[in-house]
């Protein structure tokens, strides 16, 4: 029951910020914009977050520096696409690409310094319950933020008027350009969200997952973020279900490599056996896994076009200037 509980734990910290990215890049694709910058954005928010803790002693102070770090860092894309109207894709891989050389320059001196680490919240009789206890009651504060995020953000889309303004932008800009609606502010508005929740990604990361700064730390969880909300349809609670799966995928071949598996007797005998056969795989081919399942997702969702189509916002991608 130890080994449940510890790997619950860990799949929910590592799922979080491949959810809080996710969910503010979905926010972005639902008003039209694909913003690829996802990656490099975290890794300002770790950076930030991370020295401006260990700075100041707060690592509160360091999750919001991270967050308006994110948000400004987001408003280089969103003046580059919205307003000089570049290329969208190219302009998003460009910002990562900044955002991880800026990272690391900004963090040689941190590298290597231990850092502070935000407390797992600690509720008294209801986080001693056995398994659930901890995993429900005794996660880190920004975990449970990511899951008022996910219901925020879905109340927002589908049951507030400005959500459906966000989606109609989405969906046809022109038309609702037509209809006096302010396409290029309210997509601001969401490039900036999204930058937000990437700046608090990447302060998760720095601040609770591994509290310390190593050069490109986020490891390419920005991508899977934006391979998440395809995958989920531009669905805020599957993003949620798809974050703990990936989550899930990473944690489960670090514990089977970590366990004997006299440990694992417990599992059901097909589990059980799956477990033996991972333990005899090498450590490197199962350090790829989370990667590998994310080109899997996108290849069986490819297959059906009519599923990928269905949820797509049809300006996504498309550049919008109000007097063509």
């Amino acid at each position: 029951m130890g080994t449940l509980e510890a790997i619950l734990l860990t799949i929910a910290t590592a799922s979080t910020p491949l959810l809080i990215a996710a969910i503010g890049e979905l926010v972005v694709e639902r008003s039209g914009v694909l913003n690829l910058g996802v990656e490099g954005m975290m890794l300002m928010g770790a950076v930030t977050g991370f020295g401006v803790a260990l700075t100041t002693g707060s690592p509160w102070l360091g999750v919001i520096a991270a967050i308006i770090v994110g948000a400004l860092f987001s408003l280089l894309f969103g003046f580059l696409t919205l307003t000089l109207v570049t290329n969208q894709v190219a302009t998003g891989l460009a910002l990562t690409l900044l955002g991880m050389g800026f990272s690391g320059m900004l963090g040689v001196g941190f590298v290597g310094l231990p850092g502070m680490r935000l407390g797992n919240l600690s509720i008294p009789i209801l986080s001693d319950l056995p398994v659930i206890g901890k995993f429900i009651f005794g996660e880190d504060p920004l975990f449970y933020i990511s899951i008022l995020l996910t219901a925020g953000v879905a109340w927002f889309l589908f049951r507030t008027r400005a959500g459906l303004t966000l989606r109609s932008i989405g969906d046809n800009h022109s038309s609702a350009h037509a209809l006096g609606i302010d396409v290029i502010g309210i997509r601001y508005l969401a490039v900036m969200f999204g930058g937000a929740c990437a700046g608090l990604a990447g302060a998760h990361l720095s601040l609770v997952y591994t509290p310390q700064w190593v050069e490109n730390m986020t490891a390419g969880r920005g991508w899977i973020a934006l391979a998440l909300v395809v995958f989920s349809s531009w669905r805020p609670w599957r993003v949620l279900a798809g974050a703990y799966l990936f989550g899930a995928i990473t944690i489960a071949q670090l514990h089977i490599q970590a366990t004997n598996l006299a440990d694992l007797a417990f599992l059901p005998g097909p589990l059980y056996w799956l477990a033996s056969v991972i333990k005899s795989v090498p450590a490197q081919f199962l350090s790829s896994l989370p990667y590998l399942a994310t080109i899997l997702v996108l290849v069986l969702i490819s297959r059906n076009r009519r599923l990928t189509m269905m949820n797509t916002p049809a300006s996504l991608g498309r550049a919008f200037v109000p007097d063509r």
